[in-house]
C-alpha cells in the first residue's frame, strides 16, 4: 500500500467517531509527555462525540494515572490489547497459561544479567551478576530483565535503580519480588527489558515460544510476550462492537510493530513519519512524526 500524506485529507469535520492512539513515540512527545495541547483537542472530542482510546502496551495503573483526571470513567486498550476497559468497566482480560509463564521466567534467568547493578551501591549484587554471567554461555551477554505483566500490577525480580527507571515509565504498579515462579496471579502478559537493541535478543532466546505465544517486538530495547491471537486490534474491535462505532468511523495512530494489526481495524489509519517501515506500508496515511506534535495535527485536519 502507498500511504498518502495527512495533508490530502480535505478539512473536517469527518465522520469520526473513535481515535485510537499509541503512546511512546505516536502521542507521546521526545520527552515522553503528553504534549499540552492534547487537552483542548480532548475536549473538542468530547464535545463532538468522539471517544479517545490510548492503546498501549503500558498497564492500565499507568495509563489512568496519565489520562484518568480528564477521563475518569474512559476506555483503554492497556498491555497491548490484553486488557480492554470500556467507560471505566474491564470488558476483556487475555492471559498466558501459567507453564508457559514458568519457561519464560527460566530463559531470561538463565540467559540475563545484571550489569547495572552496582549502580545501587550493591557491591555483592554486582559481584553475583560479574559470577553468573561469566559461569553461562554466550547468550548471557543479553542485559535483560522480565516484567510479569497481572491486572493488578507489575513483577520484577531485578532491582538496579537503571532497570528500574525503564520499568517505572510504562508500570506504575511495579513489585520487585524475590522469585518471580511465586507470583499466582493471572499473568496478561510477559514484557523483557534489554539494554541493547531488543530483536536480536528475541531472535536468540525466544524463537522457541513463537508456536505457542505471540512474541512482538514492542520497542528498540523492548519485547512483549502475550496469547497467541492478542494485539492492539482485537482492542479496538471489542470497542468498536461495545459502542456501535464502524471502522470507517474510526481513526488509529501508531508507530511500532506492536501497533501493526490495530490499524487494520480503522479506515482512517496513520503511520508516524517516525514510525516502522512496516507500518508505514500498513497505513492509509502518513502523520507527521510524534516530535512534531502529529496526532494532533492530524486531529485539527479531521475534526475541523
Amino acid at each position: 500500500m502507498n500511504a498518502a500524506d495527512w495533508t490530502t485529507i480535505a478539512p473536517g469535520p469527518h465522520d469520526i467517531r473513535l481515535v485510537v492512539a499509541d503512546m511512546d513515540g505516536t502521542l507521546l512527545d521526545g520527552e515522553s509527555r503528553i504534549p499540552e495541547g492534547f487537552w483542548e483537542r480532548l475536549g473538542r472530542m468530547e464535545q463532538l462525540g468522539v471517544r479517545f482510546v490510548p492503546a498501549s502496551g503500558r498497564q492500565y495503573a499507568t495509563l489512568t494515572s496519565m489520562f484518568g483526571a480528564a477521563m475518569p470513567d474512559g476506555s483503554y486498550i492497556a498491555e497491548n490489547g490484553n486488557l480492554v476497559v470500556a467507560d471505566g468497566e474491564i470488558t476483556s482480560v487475555s492471559g498466558i497459561e501459567h507453564g508457559a509463564v514458568s519457561r519464560i521466567i527460566d530463559v531470561v534467568m538463565a540467559n540475563g544479567q545484571t550489569s547495572h547493578a552496582a549502580s545501587d551501591g550493591s557491591s555483592a549484587d554486582a559481584s553475583d551478576s560479574a559470577d553468573a554471567a561469566s559461569d553461562s554461555d554466550a547468550a548471557s551477554a543479553f542485559d535483560i530483565g522480565l516484567v510479569l505483566c497481572a491486572a493488578e500490577g507489575a513483577y520484577v525480580t531485578r532491582h538496579d535503580p537503571d532497570f528500574l527507571a525503564e520499568c517505572r515509565k510504562y508500570y506504575a504498579k511495579l513489585t520487585v519480588v524475590d522469585d518471580l515462579h511465586s507470583i499466582t496471579e493471572d499473568i496478561l502478559k510477559a514484557a523483557i527489558f534489554d539494554f541493547g537493541p531488543s530483536q536480536p535478543m528475541a531472535d536468540a532466546l525466544l524463537s522457541g515460544f513463537t508456536k505457542e505465544l505471540q512474541v512482538v517486538v514492542s520497542g528498540a530495547h523492548w519485547v512483549d510476550i502475550m496469547n497467541l491471537g492478542t494485539d492492539k486490534r482485537r482492542g479496538v474491535v471489542a470497542l468498536q462492537e461495545h459502542f456501535g462505532i464502524t471502522p470507517a468511523q474510526t481513526a488509529v495512530f501508531g508507530d511500532y510493530l506492536n501497533d501493526l494489526e490495530m490499524l487494520d481495524a480503522g479506515e482512517w489509519s496513520f503511520a508516524m513519519s517516525n514510525a516502522h517501515p512496516d507500518l508505514k506500508e500498513a497505513a492509509h496515511y502518513i502523520a507527521p512524526a510524534n516530535t512534531e506534535y502529529g496526532v494532533l495535527q492530524v486531529l485539527d485536519r479531521l475534526l475541523g
